[in-house]
């Protein structure tokens, strides 16, 4: 089985790759990870994506599909995967798919996790954590019972991340909006494209996702 999580920054695509990974024994191709990876083994393309990276370019799709290609490669036979942070536009799409079409391989389904954009904003912005222990509050669904003291380890000093910003959110929200979202007639159009309510509750949306693996006639939504 070979999957594809798609949404917006903040949807939950890493919490559910997680629980996908542990139920139906994937793995989890970050595209992230891979370049990092690479860069650090001293091979011929480790070095080609060095200097990518070290001048301040972005790596080509080209090169991103290789190092997905030569990752799946390495997968032990007939262990299927998640992909993370890729494709995020219609030819890195199409390129996808050819390569795996070349390897006699294809994607089962791709899950768009829907979200409400405000909903997300105001579920992303209001987050905050303790600087010690790392406990994770919100303004408004998660404070502290005892304002300004962490019900963990007692600490006094709590850190917002910069993605969290809502200017941040925003402007990230739009990116997906302009140039991811558009693949998404692209995977309705073969057929793959599954879609969840991305606002439930985590559980819930697991639910969904499992429905849709294990009902692989369902006819195609979203």
């Amino acid at each position: 089985m070979n999957l594809i999580l798609l949404g917006p920054p903040g949807a939950g695509k890493g919490t559910q790759a997680k629980r996908l990974e542990e139920r139906y024994g994937l793995v989890q191709l970050s595209t992230g990870d891979m370049l990092r990876a690479e860069r650090a083994s001293g091979t011929p393309l480790g070095k080609k994506v060095q200097a990518i990276m070290d001048s301040g370019q972005l790596v080509s799709d080209d090169i991103i599909v290789d190092l997905i290609a030569a990752r799946i490669d390495r997968l032990p036979k007939g262990k299927g995967f998640i992909l993370d942070g890729f494709p995020r536009t219609q030819p890195q799409a199409e390129a996808l798919d050819a390569m795996l079409a070349r390897k006699g391989l294809k994607l089962d389904r791709v899950i768009e996790m829907k979200v409400d954009e405000m909903a997300l904003i105001d579920r992303i912005a209001g987050r905050f954590s303790c600087a010690k222990c790392g406990a994770s509050y919100h303004d408004r669904h998660r404070r502290p019972h005892q304002e300004g003291v962490c019900d963990a380890c007692g600490a006094h000093e709590f850190v917002r991340r910069a993605d969290d910003r809502p200017e941040t959110v925003k402007a990230r929200l739009s990116t997906y909006r302009e140039l991811t979202a558009p693949i998404l007639p692209y995977y309705r159009a073969k057929g793959v494209l599954r879609t969840v309510d991305g606002m439930a509750p985590i559980d819930q949306v697991a639910a969904q996702i499992e429905t849709i693996l294990e009902s692989p006639g369902a006819a195609p939504n979203g």
